[in-house]
């Protein structure tokens, strides 16, 4: 076995825009991997605090979906400020995403105990509450259930294409294929691991922005 810390965060509303979608509000099934890492890294204090070897796991669920209006502050081809206009924006209800941490544990128990920004998921104004465990993970097969996992890993659900990492300044990104279910899967996956009540574990990579800038 090899203990691991359960980061549980829940929050009414949530959206995720998918970035390969310009000019319009196209919402994605559940976080990419960077928008759970600038969660974590907004927890700690920022991405000094966080360890570059840092690697998670992860699983999302939403309970109910919706579209309302936002207004959306367009910019011209030179970045100069258009008028503002109504758009709709996708939005997921009663969600629930599931962090599985497997170094650092102290740092980022810390972190969930008294976070050093306010705990957002996704855009800034979705609040978000988490709580932590530690648990133990089987060396044993495991379901897919609501995980997302790399391309490779699976043959259920939805191939995304997701940004893993960007760099400080964000002017480079890491993209990477993963597989999402949004219904949950019980498609079995004999890599990683597995937690006591059988939801499989797989690490996503390793997500802080100076290794985006090393690979450039």
């Amino acid at each position: 076995m090899s203990e691991v810390l359960e980061v549980t965060v829940a929050a009414p509303i949530v959206s995720f825009r998918n970035p390969l979608y310009a000019g319009v509000q196209y919402g994605l099934p559940c976080p990419p991997p960077a928008t759970v890492a600038g969660m974590l890294a907004s927890m700690a204090g920022g991405w000094d605090a966080v360890p570059t070897d840092t690697v998670f796991a992860m699983a999302f669920s939403a309970n109910g979906s919706g579209t309302d209006l936002e207004t959306y502050h367009r910019l011209d081809a030179k970045g100069a400020r258009l008028t503002p206009q109504p758009q709709d924006r996708p939005f997921l209800a009663d969600a629930t995403l599931t962090v599985w941490l497997h170094n650092g544990l102290e740092l980022w128990e810390r972190a969930v105990r008294r976070p050093v920004w306010p705990l957002r998921l996704g855009r800034s104004q979705d609040l978000a509450c988490a709580r932590a465990r530690r648990i133990h993970l089987h060396a044993a097969p495991g379901r897919q259930g609501h995980a997302l996992v790399p391309e490779e890993a699976s043959v259920a659900g939805t191939r995304l294409r997701l940004p893993t990492a960007f760099s400080r300044d964000r002017a480079r990104t890491a993209w990477a294929g993963y597989r999402y279910a949004a219904s949950g899967s019980s498609h079995p996956l004999s890599t990683g691991h597995s937690t006591p009540e059988g939801q499989a574990v797989i690490g996503l990579g390793r997500v802080h922005p100076d290794l985006v800038a090393e690979a450039a």
